[in-house]
């Protein structure tokens, strides 16, 4: 009589599990700062613009971080749960997000610029022509990336677990 062997349906789903990818927003959100922040420090340490080099630390830096947390929250909510969303084509979803993280960053630039033209009517602050450019930019790529690396972790974990089930 032969036994079956009990240990390989461990190693199977343990081989399995490995593989999968995590979304971790905690990450998302530090690297949505430190990257964009980095390579416009770099372009304004090469190009000797210090109006740049501030607004990598603060608007373009921290526009990205916010974006990266809200699109973040939102993925996880609901609304990474809807059908379109994982069954559309990569790109597409990735598309709709940029546009929309584009979009938030335009309305946040006008919210910005017109409460600080209340606040303080004789509106001399160099960043704030800079935030009409840095948060529509920012909340672009702050969306790309994190939706990007959100579907590939959704995707992941969703064949991995369809293969599981097979």
């Amino acid at each position: 009589m032969k036994y079956p062997n009990q240990t390989d349906d461990v190693y199977g789903i343990k081989a399995a599990g490995s593989k999968k990818k995590t979304f971790v927003l905690w990450r998302e959100v530090v690297m949505a700062y430190a990257a964009p922040a980095i390579m416009a420090g770099i372009g304004g340490l090469v190009t000797a613009d210090r109006g740049l080099q501030i607004g990598a630390l603060t608007t373009i830096g921290g526009a990205s971080a916010l974006m990266a947390l809200m699109i973040g929250l939102l993925l996880r909510s609901r609304v990474g749960h809807i059908r379109w969303i994982i069954g559309a084509p990569h790109l597409v979803v990735v598309g709709v997000f940029a546009l929309a993280g584009s979009s938030f960053g335009l309305y946040a630039a006008w919210v910005t610029s017109g409460l600080l033209e209340i606040m303080i009517p004789s509106n001399h602050l160099a960043w704030v022509g800079r935030v009409w450019i840095d948060f529509p930019l920012s909340g672009f790529i702050a969306s790309t990336i994190v939706t990007w690396r959100w579907r590939l972790a959704v995707t992941t974990n969703f064949s991995s677990k369809r293969r599981r089930k097979k």
